[in-house]
């Protein structure tokens, strides 16, 4: 759990224009971010668009960012879905020695009842392996509310953490008030990252942080040492273009940022489809603004 402290950042899917996978620059995607700060790396998450991934192709991405990272970050392996048995037999069946924890969302488009979410976790807590809760109502269509995270978190020690990414943010602060002492909580939303710290959070499973990976590590180093003026400064600095890249859903908008700093090209597979031409220009002026 000590590993997984600080800027985790969700990895995109870099594609060329026909589509493929586009290994040169996920290399150069995961040399940005540990040359720059970033504390682990998650794999296969929402953000890389692991929904429009075949299982090969996803077998393959797991060996290569393997192979490239060479133990040098911690990984977290992204496996979740909204058949419960068949993510039990994934996550029973996969070859987890290269990770630290698997990150698993609760179950979306069935949209079960909070019981429902805690018999679909428990169910997976019979494995035995280290999972990490994730709660993103906006994708899942359903709130795992704080009282049944914290349920779990109490039975289930293999469940040590939570990617919490509600749109409340007293959900965030409920969860860090009454969880066990060995439970921890990270910000599944960006803009949320430095109050979730300053109240008891373990850091943020990032989206832009994998592109301004220095600031927002700087961000995270200044909220866990509680200089908050300073960190505040580097937030506000962030909170535009955090705003931005979510305007079109994502990864539309962190595609455009990685694409103007030349490490992926500006590819997403449908039914996603690359930011306007509108929203791009946003966003190349934020980033103007932003170097200034």
């Amino acid at each position: 759990m000590g590993n997984l402290r600080g800027l985790g950042v969700a990895l995109v899917t870099p594609f060329h224009e026909d589509l493929s996978i586009d290994w040169e620059s996920l290399s150069r995607l995961i040399e940005h971010n540990i040359e720059n700060g970033a504390h682990y790396l998650v794999v296969l998450g929402t953000t890389a668009e692991v929904a429009t991934l075949s299982l090969e192709e996803k077998k393959k991405i797991v060996d290569y960012i393997v192979g490239v990272n060479n133990n040098r970050l911690p990984l977290v392996l992204g496996i979740g879905g909204n058949h419960t048995l068949e993510v039990k037999k994934n996550i029973e069946e996969v070859d987890l020695s290269p990770f630290e924890a698997v990150l698993s969302v609760s179950p979306y488009y069935n949209r079960p009842n909070q019981e429902g979410i805690y018999q679909h976790f428990k169910s997976l807590a019979e494995t035995g392996k280290k999972i990490i809760l994730y709660n993103v109502p906006s994708r899942t269509g359903q709130n795992m509310e704080a009282s049944t995270t914290v349920r779990l978190a109490k039975e289930f020690p293999n469940l040590f953490m939570v990617k919490e990414a509600s749109s409340r943010l007293s959900q965030y602060f409920d969860i860090l008030r009454t969880k066990p002492k060995n439970f921890s909580l990270v910000s599944g939303d960006d803009e949320n990252t430095l109050p979730v710290i300053l109240a008891g959070g373990n850091g943020v499973i990032s989206v832009l942080g994998q592109a301004y990976v220095k600031e927002f590590s700087t961000l995270v180093k200044l909220a866990f040492e509680r200089k908050v003026d300073e960190a505040y400064l580097l937030h506000n600095k962030l909170v535009n273009i955090t705003r931005l890249i979510y305007k079109e859903g994502n990864p539309a908008g962190i595609k455009t940022v990685l694409a103007e700093m030349g490490i992926i090209k500006n590819h997403l597979r449908l039914p996603l489809v690359r930011a306007t031409e509108g929203l791009q220009e946003k966003i190349r002026e934020e980033m103007r603004a932003f170097s200034r």
